[in-house]
Parts: C-alpha cells; sequence; structure tokens
C-alpha cells in the first residue's frame, strides 16, 4: 500500500490512478481538481441527540469515538462510489454517439473524480493516520476487479443505453445520498455536499435525457429498455441500505446523515424505518420519471413502469428472494429463466450492437455554448 504524508502526495496516487485504469484523457488531464465547499444551509446541528449544538468543524470536537468511525465509514463510502463509477463507465469514450454525447460522458467521469478527490481532501486533512490509509486504498480498489465496496459499483455498464440508464438511476439515488449528507453535523462534510449536488444534477439530467432522446429516435426497442430500467432500479433500491438499518438509526441518532426531506419532515421519525423512508421517496421519483417516458411512446406502444421494490434485490428483507418485475412470488426452479427474461442479456447485447451501430439511433444534440 501507497504511504501518504500529505494531501499532495495523495494527488500524486489520483495521477497514477487516472492513467492506470486508463482515462487520462488531455480534457481530464487539464481539469482543476479541486476541493469545494459551500455554505452550510443550518450553523446547528439539525436532528439527533446533539441537536442544536454547533455543527463540529474538526474531528476532535465529535464527543464519541463511535460517532467519528461512523462519520469516516460514511465518507469512505461515498468516495469509493465516485471512483468507481468513473471505472464503470471509461470504455464508453470511444463510442460516443456524437460530440455532444461524448462531451457529458467526459464531463460525468471528471465530476465524479471531483467528488471522489472531495472525499479524500475530507480523509486527509481531518482523520489523520486512519483517514490518510484509507484515502490511499480508495485509489487501489477497482470495479472491474470486483473489490468495490458496494456489489453495484462492480458492475459492467457496458454501452450507452447501459450509461443513460445508469445516470438516470444510480446517479439519481446519488442525488439522495448526498442531499442526505448535507444536513451532516459535521460541518466540512455538509459544506462538501452543495458544489457536489450542483454537479450531481448534471449527470442525472444528462441520463434521463439520453433516455428520452432514444425514445425520440425510435430505434431501440423498448422491451430492451425495460430490461435496463428493471437492471438500474432495482440497484438504485438496494443502494438505500437494508430494511430496518441499525446504521441508519445510529446516523440519525448522532446526526451524521438526515432524511432525504429533513427539511419539510416532522421531528422524530421512526428510526427504525430510515431507509425504507427514503426509498419510498426514491421509487415515487421513478414513477413520475418513467411517466415521463410513457408520454413519448407512440400510441398503443407497451408502456414502461418501474420494477416492483421485491424484484432482483441483493440485500434487505426481499434478498435473493424470487419476484416478477410487478413483484409475484415466482417459484425457485423457474426464477434464475424468468429472471434471464427480463434483465440485459447478451442476447439482447447481441440485438443492441446493430442498432448503437447505426447513425440516428439516439436523437441529437447540440454542443452547449459554454463546452
Amino acid at each position: 500500500m501507497a504511504r501518504i504524508s500529505t494531501f499532495d502526495d495523495w494527488i500524486d496516487l489520483f495521477a497514477e490512478w487516472r492513467r492506470d485504469i486508463g482515462i487520462d484523457l488531455p480534457e481530464i488531464a487539464s481539469y482543476p481538481f479541486e476541493a469545494k465547499y459551500g455554505t452550510l444551509k443550518c450553523s446547528e446541528i439539525e436532528y439527533g441527540d446533539f441537536r442544536g449544538q454547533p455543527k463540529w468543524e474538526r474531528v476532535l470536537e465529535i464527543p464519541d469515538q463511535r460517532v467519528r468511525d461512523a462519520l469516516q465509514n460514511l465518507i469512505i463510502y461515498q468516495g469509493d462510489t465516485e471512483f468507481a463509477s468513473v471505472e464503470q463507465q471509461r470504455y464508453l469514450v470511444d463510442t460516443a454517439p456524437g460530440e455532444y454525447d461524448r462531451y457529458a460522458l467526459v464531463r460525468v467521469m471528471t465530476e465524479e473524480m471531483r467528488h471522489g478527490f472531495q472525499m479524500c481532501h475530507l480523509l486527509v486533512n481531518h482523520f489523520g493516520h486512519s483517514g490518510k490509509i484509507e484515502a490511499a486504498k480508495q485509489l487501489e480498489r477497482r470495479a472491474f476487479a470486483n473489490n468495490r465496496l458496494l456489489g453495484a459499483f462492480n458492475q459492467i455498464v457496458a454501452n450507452w443505453l447501459d450509461f443513460y440508464t445508469y445516470t438516470d438511476f444510480v446517479d439519481r439515488d446519488g442525488k439522495y445520498q448526498l442531499n442526505m449528507l448535507s444536513t451532516s453535523a459535521f460541518a466540512p462534510l455538509a459544506r462538501s455536499m452543495l458544489p457536489m449536488l450542483k454537479e450531481e444534477s448534471f449527470h442525472l439530467g444528462t441520463g434521463h435525457d439520453g433516455i428520452k432522446r432514444i425514445l425520440k429516435a425510435g430505434l431501440v426497442p423498448t422491451d430492451i429498455i425495460q430490461k435496463y430500467l428493471n437492471k438500474w432500479i432495482s440497484t438504485a433500491f438496494d443502494l438505500f441500505g437494508v430494511d430496518n438499518s441499525s446504521s441508519a438509526h445510529w446516523f440519525y441518532v448522532w446526526g451524521l446523515k438526515g432524511r432525504f426531506d429533513e427539511a419539510a419532515s416532522p421531528p422524530d421519525p421512526d428510526k427504525s424505518k430510515l431507509n425504507e423512508h427514503n426509498r419510498e421517496l426514491y421509487r415515487q421519483e421513478c414513477l413520475e420519471l418513467v411517466g415521463q417516458f410513457n408520454r413519448a411512446l407512440p400510441e398503443g406502444a407497451t408502456p414502461l413502469v418501474v420494477p416492483d421494490l421485491k424484484f432482483n434485490r441483493k440485500i434487505g428483507q426481499y434478498a435473493s428472494q424470487c419476484f416478477t418485475v410487478d413483484g409475484q412470488p415466482v417459484a425457485p426452479e423457474r426464477y434464475p429463466e424468468y429472471s434471464a427474461s427480463v434483465l440485459p442479456s447478451e442476447a439482447d447485447q447481441a440485438r443492441l450492437k446493430p442498432i448503437l451501430a447505426t447513425k440516428g439511433w439516439i436523437a441529437e444534440k447540440p454542443m452547449p455554448a459554454a463546452a
């Protein structure tokens, strides 16, 4: 493991990581990576046992080692997802269907890198020796080696339909996670979220607009689009965490991570159901988004749907259980065949390949004036 003494040492490792995974593109190499901190929404701790006290500016102000450890863990996991997403998407640069699409992909990857950069800035500058070790480890794991911390971020993003569905729905989960951390009792983490949220809005907007452009072009079969919705929306449901989560309970009690709608919600929630609460808000948003897609379909077309919360789950009460996309039970002996029929397969990749090689499979979009 590389040893780092200062953040400049980590920056050297960051440059090596970019070269190692093959995305040291000119526009990325020239990007001015920096830590950005916004203004706190509130200077006092907003919920939990320390509510009303000033937010902590330094780790040593945190009154309990358990809280410090939990805070560091939240930052580690957030940073790991940022670097992993770049590793998942890196092969798409050379197959962009248009100038705008390449621009959008590179911008998304660059900003995800900056978000990981931000989390490592926190680790190195606030968490002493352990933070430096963990910041170095962020650049040693690899999604394509299947050792990123969350399984969702070890999956391959194989094509541009994959990318646009991923950015619409997995990056939208990112919006929820960042928003929940924006109320954190640790002031440097809360300040970090505001610039990240602004950048994240481009990512999920890119995905949603991309799918609408695909539907407008009308060349990609909607049954294949549905399979990618099934894949990434069910994956995003998992990213909200297990049901009846003790970790989410204590994050809230300690003021580290709130609800997505914290400011608009009554105090003293059921702390055993925090993940479920946020996941349901996300599901409702997905219903609205997929409804927008359906309005773009030709009359008589089979509507796209949001998969049921029970479908294709890897964690929580429905983990590894056998349910259809609409939430009906399936016999275990039939489930492998069923699952293969409603998730993207090699056969679907083969169907997609000639389509994605055809000019016009996605509606063109001009480059932004400022790009």
